[in-house]
């Protein structure tokens, strides 16, 4: 666990040596067809828009599903966890130290409950706000301070209904906004890669 936290300490004289930059994307939610149009899944959506975009494919990898590809000077490492929301941050933790990927150059995307439906929001850290993906990676990383992109999902639930409402699948209202949101989310992490976190804060937030 020591040797773990001093690499992640590391990575900036790590990236530094690389010549191109690499940035690591997760997209959080559950494996399997069950859970495949779900709420909770965006970060999977999210991820599979962005490949389909750049005309790659995910393979069964070590604790999830992985695609990459380059562009602009830049290697994005796509990893869909299959280890279950709640323990996203071992698919993150392993990926991080795998490919010595410096702690800024992760990305996190969730779904967030206090959002309206396709708000986009980008931020530099943050608590996990009662998500147990990202309560999950904070413990294994013992950080808060990693960039995270939340995808509002809204929160039209009855009391008592908050796991009933993430699991459950979109309206066909929500589906059909959804093309939308997908395309402008694909947008916001090739800038997070090539024009950083200020700029594309500035440029996504709240649009």
């Amino acid at each position: 666990m020591r040797a773990f936290f001093a690499k992640l300490l590391s990575r900036d004289k790590i990236e530094d040596k690389d010549p191109m930059k690499k940035l690591l994307i997760v997209g959080l939610g559950n494996p399997g067809p069950k859970y495949e149009n779900t709420r909770h899944n965006i970060g999977f959506k999210v991820l599979d828009t962005l490949a389909e975009k750049r005309e790659i494919t995910f393979e069964a990898d070590r604790y999830g599903d992985k695609a990459e590809f380059n562009f602009k000077g830049r290697k994005f490492i796509l990893i869909k966890p299959s280890t279950f929301m709640n323990l996203s941050g071992k698919a993150v933790r392993y990926w991080l130290d795998k490919e010595n990927i410096a702690i800024q150059n992760l990305l996190v995307i969730t779904d967030d409950l206090n959002l309206s439906f396709g708000t986009l929001r980008l931020k530099a850290k943050g608590s996990d706000g009662g998500h147990n993906g990202l309560k999950n990676i904070q413990d294994l990383l013992q950080t808060t301070t990693y960039p995270r992109f939340r995808f509002g999902i809204s929160d039209e639930f009855s009391k008592g209904r908050q796991i009933d409402y993430v699991l459950s699948e979109w309206t066909s209202e929500e589906k059909e906004a959804l093309k939308e949101r997908l395309e402008t989310s694909s947008e916001l992490i090739l800038s997070f890669g090539t024009a950083g976190i200020q700029n594309t804060m500035n440029s996504f937030n709240g649009k």
